[in-house]
């Protein structure tokens, strides 16, 4: 049965699952939404005896099912391979009582490259299904990872051009460096004096802007995204979860159909919310753990039923959750509102307009499954020290971050079934404040410098994706005000 995606912000507008990755975005600024969650058709035990590729066909086959199994198979083979430094691709590790599942073993060293990597083959795929003669042109905002790991997808890719945006001052040094350094004829980064939201919301913008695309149309152009909005990213991630309950079947760690809880550090929430889908598709979850920084609006939604972005933005030591603007809610939204469209886009109106939202107590009552707490910067840095200490395991801020409301978890419920925690980057991105956690005495070195040290303490190799960008030169340079995004497009892409 062919699933059919709709906008979370009007019934009317329909979508085959290759033409809502193709369209990134809705029209009105809504979301793709598949009908109804397919059901596994597949046992828990079968999956446990599948490699990654295989989880990933038969999860992606039941989301995206006007691809053929021909094409779902050659993006998966295609992406999936040497570009991951392990051949599980996910890895999952016990450390200091909890499961590890390790997101960063691609080339950009973080867990966008699960999505990523796959997502240039789903789209080039979908170009050819829907007759597009367009060249595509993938406009994205980043916090930091989604950036990298779009542009090391994207690059060099026929008949695409990527243009990537991100907070000057809001990344780390590494993720930066990572960019602005970024080889392909037909990829560009742009730095803006602004935060992420500041990125997020000129682009959803200019997807809405008609005028805008019908320029883009006439010079032979059209845009798609690779954020979390387009569900060729979601899809993909759903996979790991359902590869990450396997591998426990297959390692004796639970019996099949016995329930774990999933903890996940996200700010845009679409990475949980792949876990949610999983869950509705037959994954036993007991509960999803959704882990904030101090930027807690989800948190407070949770706790409240209200969520609300008038409130300062607060730089961390986990830049890619510095997000106000969850656009990924939207989704759970619709879903809680009984899938009705004109309550979804009133409330995000009163979002944008109002910079607010508050759901009612039949919705709120419809987030059981969810847990929201969060992390301040020291107890971020007392979750890396205490991993460390007790397990001789690094990981980075984002992934301490799930460490540390996992830790207030168990506290407040006593509930210590297993539990898989979404490792979403290497401490190798982030080295600074990982070094500042767990070592003294290294503040004069460089970010490199301090790459060595680590790899001294932790005595995990320097990743390959930090050692190319040593001595890489920089390649893109250019920094704009938010307000002249729509501007800038229009040059790279010389329409005048």
């Amino acid at each position: 049965m062919e699933l059919i995606y709709r906008s979370t912000r009007n019934a009317q507008e329909t979508a085959t699952a290759s033409m809502a990755i193709l369209k990134g975005l809705a029209n009105e600024g809504g979301l793709f939404v598949p009908d109804t969650i397919p059901a596994f058709d597949k046992s828990l035990e079968e999956l446990s005896k599948m490699d990654y590729r295989e989880v990933a066909y038969q999860v992606m086959k039941l989301m995206l099912t006007d691809f053929t199994e021909e094409e779902l198979r050659h993006c998966i083979n295609s992406a999936y391979d040497s570009k991951f430094d392990t051949k599980e691709i996910a890895p999952l590790v016990h450390k200091a009582g909890a499961y590890y599942l390790e997101l960063f073993h691609g080339a950009t060293i973080a867990f966008k490259d699960m999505a990523l990597s796959i997502l240039p083959y789903l789209l080039t795929t979908s170009a050819k299904k829907n007759d597009v003669k367009n060249e595509i042109v993938i406009l994205t905002a980043t916090s930091g990872d989604t950036g990298k790991a779009a542009l090391a997808g994207f690059s060099d890719v026929p008949g695409t051009k990527i243009i990537v945006f991100y907070p000057k001052n809001g990344v780390s040094p590494i993720q930066e460096k990572q960019m602005v350094t970024q080889k392909g004829a037909n990829t560009y980064v742009v730095g803006i004096t602004g935060n992420f939201d500041d990125a997020q919301t000129a682009v959803k913008k200019m997807f809405n802007d008609k005028e805008l695309a019908a320029e883009l149309s006439q010079a032979g152009f059209q845009f798609s995204s690779a954020n979390s909005i387009n569900i060729g990213r979601l899809v993909p991630q759903i996979v790991y979860y359902v590869y990450a309950y396997a591998a426990l079947v297959r390692q004796n760690k639970i019996e099949a159909g016995q329930e774990i809880n999933i903890v996940v550090p996200t700010g845009n929430f679409g990475n949980i919310l792949a876990a949610f889908y999983a869950k509705q598709m037959g994954l036993p979850v007991n509960k999803l753990i959704c882990a904030s920084n101090e930027n807690k609006v989800l948190f407070d939604f949770f706790s409240t039923g209200t969520y609300n972005r008038k409130r300062d933005f607060i730089l961390t030591s986990s830049p890619s959750m510095d997000i106000l603007i969850s656009s990924n809610l939207e989704r759970l939204i619709y879903r809680i509102t009984g899938g009705n469209p004109e309550e979804c886009a009133k409330l995000m109106e009163n979002l944008s307009k109002g910079g607010e939202y508050t759901i009612t107590p039949e919705m709120k009552a419809q987030l059981k499954d969810f847990y929201g707490n969060y992390c301040s910067e020291e107890e971020t840095k007392e979750a890396i020290r205490e991993v460390y200490k007790t397990s001789d395991y690094v990981i980075d801020t984002h992934t301490a971050v799930a460490a540390g409301v996992y830790k207030k978890y168990v506290k407040d419920t006593g509930d210590k079934i297993p539990a898989v925690i979404a490792s979403t980057a290497s401490p190798y991105k982030f080295t600074r404040s990982v070094m500042d956690a767990i070592s003294e005495g290294h503040e004069n070195l460089d970010d490199f410098g301090l790459a060595d040290a680590l790899e001294k303490l932790s005595g995990v190799a320097v990743p390959k994706a930090v050692n190319d960008i040593r001595t890489a030169p920089v390649l893109h340079d250019r920094v704009v005000d938010a307000e002249d995004m729509p501007a800038t497009v229009k040059e790279i892409l010389k329409i005048s």
